[in-house]
C-alpha cells in the first residue's frame, strides 16, 4: 500500500505581513542592546554605579529572560502565543517608562529586571509563531533568516538613533524609543497573526521555574563578585547553591510526568549541538560588542555617536552573514557550513586581540559575519527538530540559549576585564594622592582624572586605559578559544544533512 505525503502548505501574503509584525520586537531587542551599551558611560557618570552594579544593569535583563523563557514558551502553548506576545509588548512598554526615569542604580536594575520579565514573553512567541506560520522548510528557513536580520537592523539603527539621542538628551531617552513599535505591534497583531495554543500543553511546574532561575542568577552573581573582590566564602557558598539548584532542576525534569524541559530533545545532535553553538556564538558576539563600544568611548575617547558609527560596519556584515547562511546550506550540510562560519570568525577575533581602532573594527566585521552565518542555521535546526505542538518549548529553549549566551558574554567578559584592570590598577601603581575610586572602573577613573591637574590626569588615564585595554585583549583571546572549540564540535558532531525529530 502506497502512502501519499502531502507537501507542507506554503505561506501566503498574510503570513509574510505577519512576519513584518513579528520583526518589530526583534528590531527592538537589537536596538535596545546597542543603545544601552552606548549609554553605559553616561549613566555611570549620572547614577554612579559600582562595577558590579553596572554589569547588573547591562545583564539583569538577560538573566531574568533566560530563567523564564522556557516557562513562557510553555505559557504560550497553553494560553495562546499571540495573546502572550501582546501581553509582553504592553508590559515591555510600561517597564521602559520606569527605566527611562530611574533615579538610582538600584531602581534601574529593578526596571531592567521587569523588562526581562516582559521580554521573556516576546521572543519565544515570535519564533514559535514563525514555526507555525511557515511550514514549508525553505520558506521557514528564509523567514527565520529575515527574523534574525532584524536583530542586525536594530543594531544598525541603534548607533545612529542612540548616538543622536545621547548627544542631545538624557540617557533615559534610549529606553523610550522602543515604545512606538510596541504600540504598533499591539494594533497589528490581532488582524495579521494567527493564534495558536497546544491543548495538550502541561501545567507549569513552579519549583522547576524557581530552580532554573535561581541556578542561573546564583552562578553569575558568584562570577561577578569573584571578579570584583576575589574569592570569598560567601561567593563560594552562592556558587555551590547555584550548582546544586541546577543539578536538582535536571534531576526533577527526569522524574516529572510533564517536565518544564523535555530533555529528550538533547538526544538529537541537530538540537543539542545547534543550541550549544547558538549559545556560545552569541556569548562571543555579546562580549566583543559590549567591550568594543566601551573601548571606543573610554580608551579612544570617541563620542557615543562616533562609537556607534564605528560599530555599523560589523552590523552590516552580520546582516550579510545571516542572509548568506540559508544560501550556503543548500550546497553544504549544516555541520560543514557552521564550521566554516566559526573558522571565518577566528582571524577577526585575533585582530581584536591586537587592539587599536582599525584592527578592532575590521576584526568585528569578520567575526560578526562568520558567527551570524552560523546563527542563521542554528535557529532553524533548534525549532525544526521539535514537532509543531512543541514549537513553543523548543523556541523557548532556543531563546533561553540566546539570552543566556548574550548575558553571560557581557558578564564573563566584563568580569575578565575587571579582574585584569584591578590587578594592574592598585594602590602601588596609582600616583600618590589619587582617589581609590579610580580602581573601581575605567569610567570612575576618567571621572577622577577630570578633577586632577593636567600632568597627573594624563598619568592616571595612561595607566587605567592601558589596564582596560589589556583586559579587552584577554577577553578577545578567550573568545577566540571558544570559537575554535565550537568549530571542532560542529565539524565532528554535525556530519549529516538529515534533520532529526522527536516523536510526540
Amino acid at each position: 500500500m502506497t502512502t501519499t505525503v502531502n507537501p507542507p502548505t506554503r505561506a501566503g501574503r498574510r503570513e509574510w505581513l505577519g512576519l513584518a509584525v513579528l520583526a518589530l520586537p526583534t528590531i527592538l531587542i537589537g536596538l535596545d542592546m546597542t543603545v544601552l551599551h552606548l549609554a553605559a558611560p553616561m549613566l555611570t557618570a549620572d547614577l554612579g554605579p559600582s562595577s558590579s552594579e553596572l554589569l547588573w544593569i547591562i545583564d539583569v535583563y538577560g538573566f531574568v529572560v533566560a530563567g523564564l523563557l522556557i516557562t513562557m514558551g510553555t505559557v504560550g502553548d497553553r494560553i495562546g502565543r499571540r495573546r502572550l506576545l501582546m501581553i509582553g509588548a504592553a508590559g515591555f512598554a510600561v517597564a521602559s517608562l520606569i527605566a527611562a526615569f530611574a533615579t538610582s542604580a538600584a531602581m534601574l536594575i529593578g526596571a531592567r529586571a521587569l523588562l526581562g520579565l516582559a521580554g521573556a514573553t516576546l521572543m519565544p512567541s515570535t519564533l514559535s509563531l514563525i514555526s507555525n506560520m511557515f511550514r514549508d522548510p525553505r520558506q521557514r528557513q528564509l523567514a527565520i533568516a529575515i527574523w534574525m536580520t532584524n536583530f542586525m537592523v536594530g543594531g544598525i539603527a541603534g548607533p545612529l538613533v542612540g548616538g543622536v539621542l545621547l548627544e542631545n538628551f538624557h540617557w533615559g531617552a534610549v529606553f523610550l524609543i522602543g515604545i512606538p513599535p510596541l504600540l504598533l505591534l499591539l494594533v497589528l497583531a490581532r488582524p495579521l497573526l494567527p493564534e495558536f495554543r497546544h491543548p495538550g500543553a502541561g501545567r507549569i511546574d513552579l519549583p522547576s521555574v524557581v530552580l532554573s532561575t535561581g541556578a542561573i542568577i546564583a552562578v553569575v552573581y558568584a562570577l561577578k563578585e569573584t571578579a570584583k573582590d576575589g574569592v570569598h566564602l560567601i561567593t563560594l557558598a552562592v556558587l555551590a547553591a547555584g550548582l546544586l539548584a541546577g543539578y536538582t532542576f535536571v534531576r526533577r525534569q527526569l522524574t516529572l510526568a510533564e517536565p518544564l524541559v523535555d530533555l529528550r530533545l538533547f538526544h538529537l545532535p541537530s538540537f543539542s549541538v545547534s543550541l550549544g553553538a547558538q549559545t556560545f556564538g552569541l556569548f562571543v558576539l555579546a562580549a566583543t560588542g559590549f567591550l568594543s563600544v566601551q573601548y571606543f568611548q573610554l580608551v579612544l575617547g570617541l563620542s557615543p555617536l562616533k562609537a556607534g558609527l564605528w560599530m555599523m560596519p560589523s552590523a552590516v556584515s552580520g546582516i550579510l552573514g545571516t542572509l548568506g547562511g540559508p544560501l550556503i546550506v543548500r550546497r553544504l550540510n549544516a555541520g560543514t557550513a557552521m564550521t566554516l562560519g566559526f573558522l571565518i570568525a577566528v582571524p577577526g577575533l585575533a585582530l581584536m586581540a591586537v587592539s587599536g581602532l582599525t584592527t578592532t573594527v575590521v576584526g568585528l566585521v569578520i567575526a560578526n559575519f562568520g558567527i551570524q552565518l552560523v546563527l542563521a542555521l542554528t535557529y532553524d535546526l533548534v525549532v525544526g527538530s521539535a514537532p509543531p505542538e512543541r514549537a513553543g518549548l523548543a523556541s523557548g529553549m532556543g531563546e533561553t540559549g540566546t539570552e543566556l549566551g548574550m548575558a553571560l558574554g557581557v558578564a564573563v567578559a566584563g568580569s575578565l576585564v575587571t579582574a585584569v584592570y584591578r590587578s594592574q590598577v592598585t594602590e602601588q601603581t596609582l600616583p600618590a594622592g589619587v582617589s581609590s575610586d579610580a580602581r573601581d572602573t575605567l569610567g570612575s577613573a576618567v571621572a577622577v582624572a577630570e578633577q586632577l591637574p593636567g600632568p597627573l590626569a594624563r598619568q592616571v588615564l595612561e595607566l587605567t586605559r592601558s589596564a582596560y585595554t589589556n583586559g579587552v585583549q584577554v577577553a578577545a583571546l578567550v573568545s577566540l578559544g571558544i570559537v575554535v572549540v565550537l568549530a571542532v564540535a560542529t565539524a565532528t558532531l554535525l556530519r549529516t544533512k538529515q534533520r532529526d525529530t522527536v516523536e510526540s
